[in-house]
């Protein structure tokens, strides 16, 4: 689903320039001498849109099977994916489907550990969809497979593949950034996260969501991702977390919490505040980073520094678009600004082309066609699970969590 609030939108107080910041340059198409293979686990609402965005991928990829063990899905897949063979089971598919070299596995969080772990066993390449799992042994479980073994196994933390976050990062370990102030991830949309069943008996499976035996709800499903994001830029993780939460909107018997804040205090001091929620949604989704130079908002496919008066001018703005936005300038930073500023088409240069999807599922092709790491690694993805499960113990007890950094360790 995609839950990206994409409004552009620049918003700069006092002496602050706003820079929308945009890749340098994308990445290159990816061309293979021969497609991927792959195999698709699952196919609800995330599945279908991988398979739109591999679809995409042109010749470096092809969906050659699906398995689902509902029935409906399976049929679903049989008809929207041309030429894919269809299994009742992960088994199945990795047991007949020979071809296949690669697994991308979008089932619910709480079944990705057999999926995942079979296929690495079975010599496949893995991408599994985050979070990595719903628990730290199910999550453990499939870091460890991936440690050991000789293929690629990457996790969709779609932060580190994304160009204009990658570009964002740059200027973060720099001095147009400087020392660390603050941060903050924030996520709202008012949805219900309920899906109909008009079969009972399917009710809990589609709302697997919902059960907080099968999901940490909005810790597990969205600020996790936004934290991975504050890992990666960092490359530390918080050693403390509190939390709080509630139903603000749907009472409609459920338990999980529609409506959650966390606070995550790192070694150095330094706070991450995240929020979200599902009964409301006045700004979308971002992740705010302030350091005492500039402030680097990043919204998915656009992101922005808002420089401070007493930043020095970097050599970039002399050929970069300006606008006004109340009443401060921002500059922005595009793809190839010399060369579009020739051609007068520097507003062309502004904003991804294709969803952040795309680009992690791209990053995990080229990593399997080359062999070097993934974007996200099984590694990567279970410390930003063990930090979000102790932020769910912390919302679950109303008390502050300490996080041991042994527990980070799969």
């Amino acid at each position: 689903m995609d839950y990206i609030d994409r409004r552009s939108f620049l918003a700069a107080a006092g002496g602050l320039a706003a820079v929308s910041l945009l890749p340098t340059h994308l990445p290159a198409a990816l061309v293979l001498d021969q497609p991927l293979r792959l195999g698709l686990v699952g196919f609800g609402r995330q599945a279908r849109a991988i398979a739109s965005e591999v679809a995409k991928l042109g010749s470096a990829a092809k969906i050659v099977a699906v398995a689902d063990t509902d029935p409906q899905r399976l049929a679903s897949a049989g008809t929207r994916v041309a030429g894919a063979a269809t299994f009742e089971s992960h088994a199945a598919m990795l047991d007949k489907a020979k071809d296949v070299q690669a697994v991308i596995i979008a089932t619910p969080t709480h079944q990705h550990r057999g999926p995942a772990v079979d296929a690495i066993s079975a010599g496949k390449h893995v991408y599994c969809e985050a979070p990595l799992a719903h628990t730290l042994d199910d999550g453990r479980a499939i870091a460890r497979a991936a440690g050991g073994a000789k293929v690629v196994v990457a996790v969709g933390h779609e932060g580190r593949s994304n160009p204009v976050y990658g570009l964002a990062r740059t200027f973060f370990k720099t001095d147009a950034f400087k020392d660390m102030v603050a941060m903050r991830t924030h996520f709202a949309q008012k949805t219900s996260w309920r899906v109909p069943a008009s079969d009972p008996s399917r009710e809990k499976a589609l709302n697997w969501r919902l059960d907080p035996a099968l999901s940490a709800g909005l810790l597990g499903e969205i600020v996790a991702h936004q934290l991975d994001v504050v890992h990666w830029y960092r490359g530390r993780h918080p050693v403390s977390v509190r939390a709080t939460g509630g139903i603000r909107l749907h009472s409609d018997g459920r338990t999980a919490p529609d409506t959650v804040a966390a606070d995550f205090t790192f070694a150095d001091g330094t706070t991450l505040h995240s929020a979200a929620t599902i009964a409301n949604s006045y700004e979308g989704r971002y992740e705010l980073m302030q350091g005492s130079a500039s402030a680097i908002r990043l919204a998915w496919s656009h992101g922005w520094m808002f420089k401070e008066s007493d930043s020095p001018t970097q050599g970039w703005e002399v050929y970069a678009n300006r606008q006004t936005f109340h009443t401060d300038v921002g500059i922005t930073l595009i793809a190839d600004a010399t060369q579009l500023a020739s051609q007068g088409k520097l507003k062309e240069g502004v904003g991804l082309p294709n969803d952040p999807l795309y680009y992690s599922l791209e990053s995990f092709l080229k990593a399997a066609a080359s062999g070097k790491a993934p974007a996200c690694s099984a590694e990567d993805a279970f410390k930003t699970l063990a930090v979000t499960l102790a932020a769910s113990e912390a919302l679950a007890s109303g008390k502050d969590v300490t996080i041991d950094p042994a527990s980070l360790k799969a």
